[in-house]
């Protein structure tokens, strides 16, 4: 199995996807990678804010940062190669990267309306 690191920017929480204007691209790579475990395929995510030794041990991660900077990621890196910087990958490229059939990332459910915020009555950062 191939393994999959996305390397996200600083934010308040693990995924990004908190407080009162959530953003919709990190809304659809939090969904993929919730469905992804489902079936069993695990991709490590570090965010920048929250586990910054990672980005310290990854010695390509490292390198990209100290040439290009934080502006850089997100990074994923397939198998300790960098394929994508600068955005998530698509759920396209999250199927063809990890060669998995597009039918992994599907969920069944439909979003309603947008929602106002996570919930969390102002607990989150």
């Amino acid at each position: 199995m191939k393994k999959m690191i996305i390397f996200d920017p600083a934010m308040c929480c693990s995924t990004g996807v908190c407080g009162p204007g959530v953003d919709p691209e990190l809304l659809r790579v939090a969904t993929v990678l919730d469905n992804l475990k489902r079936k069993g395929i695990v991709v490590e995510r570090h965010n920048l804010t929250s586990s910054p030794q990672a980005f310290v041990d990854n010695e390509v991660i490292n390198e990209i940062l100290n040439i290009e900077g934080v502006d850089v990621l997100p990074v994923t890196i397939v198998d300790n190669v960098v394929v994508k910087k600068g955005s998530y990958p698509t759920n396209e490229e999250f199927c063809k990267l990890l060669d998995i059939p597009g039918d992994y990332l599907k969920t069944g459910l439909k979003l309603k309306k947008k929602s106002g915020g996570c919930g969390c009555n102002g607990g989150c950062c």
